[in-house]
């Protein structure tokens, strides 16, 4: 079921960020001033054809923030499955409007199927996301989780490989590239019905016990789940008079606050560590290191491909060594490798064999995202809010991600200009900061069930357990329990 759930899941916006890049842009860009010019008889100003392009990479975030802002209701009225399964139509609505743009001669189906795929991403991001989370047993939970990352990954991966020459990345062929994600959304459409919808959704949300054990049943086999389904039932029996939260319930919930608040870190700390930083600076490098401009593109594969095995490697010992050293290790490596490839940056024009060892460097960095931080943010995110508020607090991760992808789109370009490579000292200060916060006060949720969790987190609340209140008939003020 994971594979199902990747392929037309997070794999998706991966190919979708990776496939816009060289050559995609340079062949649209010449398909839309040729469409002009057989249109109105003159040929756009390059300004123009940048605004345009720009408007064609920037209108994926708008629709990835209204398919976020989405998600939650379509969540908890529909459930994830069938969800995804209309997701999967979208997409295959916006590959149909992609695939013929050249030959409808409509750089505006362009638009129209890249703000479609980002609809698709925003809910696919975290439908994909929860509900690896919800059908996986706790012992395996680490490993679902950080599964949505790995195909993340892999998507990017797709996209470099069948953007070379040598496949679809020619002037012929690129509208069969932005297209091609139509074939994976119909291999879970037609795949993903025969597998059952999340036990605790089920049990918790619709309320069907004989439902959830039949899904424990085809997902995890014949074995005793009695652990996991006492688990779900603690949960129902202490959301009984909770309804499910709005993003403002969440938003206002005291005994939510710390989750909230770490998720928000998580977030703008996934956004902030320097990753898009270093794929920016990543072709300018191999340049001075005096590269083959044919090569350049093959190497750079080369790091998306470090990138995918990363996170595998993080898949399979996350559940050993726990979220929590994952995250602040793995900050902490990134922050020396960062403050390592500033001062190579700043002497490979003294010494050339300063650009190698950037190079290495860069691949270092990736390589310590990889284990670290890119799985256990995922699962961390995953496991510290229950049913009633997990959709939500989603929407909320997701509006942040988002805001954040266009805000730094738009501002990182003058950071470089104005900085250089010393650019790469702002995420260094994040990176600290961040590792310092998670390791002091970001609980273990290795191995525990979410009621678990959560009875951990109230323990924070300078030694006051605060209860959930927002319900259908919360009371008005909240119940404080000193604990001696």
């Amino acid at each position: 079921m994971m594979l199902v759930l990747g392929i037309g899941g997070t794999l998706l916006p991966g190919f979708h960020l990776s496939v816009v890049n060289y050559p995609s842009s340079m062949h649209i860009k010449r398909f839309i001033n040729k469409t002009w010019l057989e249109r109105y008889g003159s040929p756009l100003h390059q300004e123009t054809i940048t605004l345009l392009w720009s408007l064609i990479v920037s209108i994926y975030c708008v629709g990835g923030l209204l398919g976020c802002l989405c998600s939650g209701y379509l969540f908890v009225k529909y459930g994830k499955k069938k969800s995804l399964l209309c997701n999967n139509m979208l997409i295959m609505v916006a590959a149909l409007h992609m695939g013929f743009s050249k030959t409808a001669k409509s750089f505006e189906m362009i638009l129209i199927g890249r703000f479609l795929y980002g609809i698709s991403a925003g809910i696919c991001l975290n439908a994909h996301s929860q509900y690896l989370g919800e059908i996986s047993p706790k012992k395996l939970r680490g490993f679902a989780n950080t599964n949505a990352l790995v195909f993340l990954t892999l998507g990017k991966v797709l996209g470099q490989i069948m953007g070379l020459r040598e496949f679809l990345g020619t002037e012929s062929l690129w509208p069969l590239l932005l297209a091609v994600c139509g074939i994976a959304a119909f291999v879970q459409l037609v795949s993903l019905p025969f597998f059952p919808e999340s036990p605790p959704y089920l049990l918790i949300q619709k309320e069907d016990t004989e439902g959830c054990l039949k899904a424990m049943k085809q997902l995890w086999g014949d074995g005793d789940h009695k652990a996991e389904f006492d688990d779900m039932m603690k949960e129902k029996a202490a959301m009984k008079s909770i309804k499910t939260m709005s993003v403002l319930e969440v938003m206002k919930e005291p005994a939510l606050r710390w989750q909230l608040c770490i998720m928000i870190l998580l977030t703008m700390s996934i956004q902030l560590c320097g990753l898009n930083a270093i794929y920016f600076y990543t072709f300018e490098v191999f340049r001075t290191a005096r590269l083959d401009e044919d090569l350049i593109p093959y190497i750079a594969l080369g790091v998306g491909i470090c990138e995918f095995f990363s996170n595998i490697l993080c898949s399979s010992i996350i559940d050993r060594f726990g979220r929590r050293m994952l995250l602040w290790g793995g900050y902490g490596l990134m922050a020396v490798m960062l403050a390592f490839l500033v001062t190579a940056l700043s002497l490979q024009n003294q010494f050339s064999w300063m650009a190698c060892c950037s190079i290495i460097l860069i691949f270092l960095f990736i390589i310590s995202y990889g284990i670290g931080p890119s799985g256990a943010v995922m699962s961390v995110m995953m496991e510290i809010f229950n049913q009633s508020a997990r959709s939500s607090a989603f929407v909320i991760a997701g509006i942040i991600s988002w805001m954040g992808l266009t805000v730094i789109g738009m501002i990182f370009p003058f950071i470089v200009e104005a900085l250089g490579p010393f650019c790469f000292l702002i995420f260094v200060g994040v990176l600290v900061i961040s590792g310092i916060f998670f390791y002091l006060f970001l609980p273990e949720t290795k191995g525990k069930s979410i009621m678990e969790i959560t009875e951990e987190f109230s323990t924070i609340h300078f030694g006051k357990k605060l209860l959930l209140t927002a319900g259908k008939n919360s009371p008005m003020e909240h119940t404080f329990c000193t604990k001696l």
